[in-house]
């Protein structure tokens, strides 16, 4: 497991949110799209919680949590400095906890978490926006939903009140380079686009641009911003 990123400035963070924003840019501008269509998210599963207010006064304003138990925490101490996702395996349930607390949650696609939404959903008196997670390799130990199954999950996803399906998420297999990440990439982005999707959230820190050139909407990067 990795070790909690401590010690971080205020100078140093704000330095590397920009480089990785004229990354991003740059990969738009290739691509032949907006910039500000692609939004950094901020994955913080290794910065400490006291390390969290560093990120706020450095501008960073969008951030992601990985387990339900760390969000709770940094949600508690940061609030409303923050706008906050869900990124990581989410446990039906967890479902209770986490929905009340953030934005967006990237990576749905379990029957029993689309079980604990319909229960859930409806208590939070607002909308709750869902990504579906989508295996595109098929890889057997990978979370995920088969493309196949995608039409009927995003249908019962679509009739729970308070909660409103947005769009696709992935994680590719373990690659040698980023260009190897590209057609899951394209892939994801055809799935999405079939079904009038606005949002792909696809990219981290060793593929991101790539996936900005394959049409993500939102990149979730911890590393190279903070190290």
């Amino acid at each position: 497991m990795a070790e909690l990123i401590t010690g971080l400035e205020v100078d140093g963070v704000r330095a590397g949110l920009a480089r990785v924003r004229a990354r991003i840019d740059a990969a738009a501008e290739r691509a032949g799209r907006d910039p500000q269509a692609v939004e950094l998210v901020a994955a913080t599963k290794y910065v400490a919680l006291d390390e969290m207010g560093v990120l706020a006064d450095a501008g960073i304003t969008v951030v992601a949590e990985n387990r339900a138990q760390d969000l709770q925490a940094k949600v508690e101490r940061y609030g409303d400095r923050f706008t906050w996702d869900f990124i990581g395996h989410l446990q039906s349930r967890k479902v209770k906890v986490v929905a009340p607390l953030v934005r967006r949650i990237h990576s749905v696609s379990s029957d029993s978490v689309l079980g604990q939404l319909e229960r859930v959903g409806p208590e939070l008196g607002r909308e709750l926006e869902v990504l579906v997670e989508v295996n595109v390799s098929g890889e057997e130990a990978k979370s995920g939903l088969a493309p196949g199954a995608l039409d009927g999950y995003l249908d019962r996803l679509g009739a729970i009140d308070g909660v409103r399906p947005v769009g696709l998420m992935t994680m590719p297999p373990r690659a040698e380079t980023a260009e190897d990440s590209r057609r899951w990439f394209a892939l994801l982005a055809e799935l999405a686009g079939a079904r009038a999707l606005p949002h792909l959230s696809m990219g981290t820190t060793q593929d991101f641009e790539v996936a900005v050139e394959e049409g993500a909407t939102l990149v979730r990067i911890g590393t190279s911003i903070f190290r």
